[in-house]
């Protein structure tokens, strides 16, 4: 019983995930979505890369005083810089993700 509902949620939230996709999709199908929810939603994704890195970089061991590691600061200001003179979200990623590996892997 307990795999039938198992599926059942998975099934569940598949189906929750498609239809909220789905409507809006179908709600701007036909039609242009307003100046300003293009406007908010180009916003989106270095909002969630932002949040995605933030506490990565100031992550603190419990009980110790916040001291990110100088290869991540390093990588995040890369990363930054290469946000804002190319604005793509990719090769930001990219960008970081390879001066944190190469930093890391000099600092070993």
């Amino acid at each position: 019983m307990e795999t039938l509902v198992e599926w059942g949620i998975i099934i569940a939230l598949g189906l929750g995930t498609f239809a909220t996709r789905l409507s809006f999709l179908a709600l701007f199908a036909k039609a242009e979505p307003p100046g300003w929810m293009r406007r908010a939603l180009q916003y989106v994704p270095p909002a969630v890369l932002a949040a995605i890195i933030a506490p990565l970089l100031f992550a603190q061991r419990a009980g110790a005083l916040p001291a990110p590691e100088m290869e991540r600061v390093i990588a995040a200001l890369l990363a930054f810089a290469v946000a804002y003179r190319t604005r793509s979200t990719l090769l930001t990623v990219v960008a970081g993700m390879a001066a944190l590996w190469g930093l890391q892997a000099l600092m070993e």
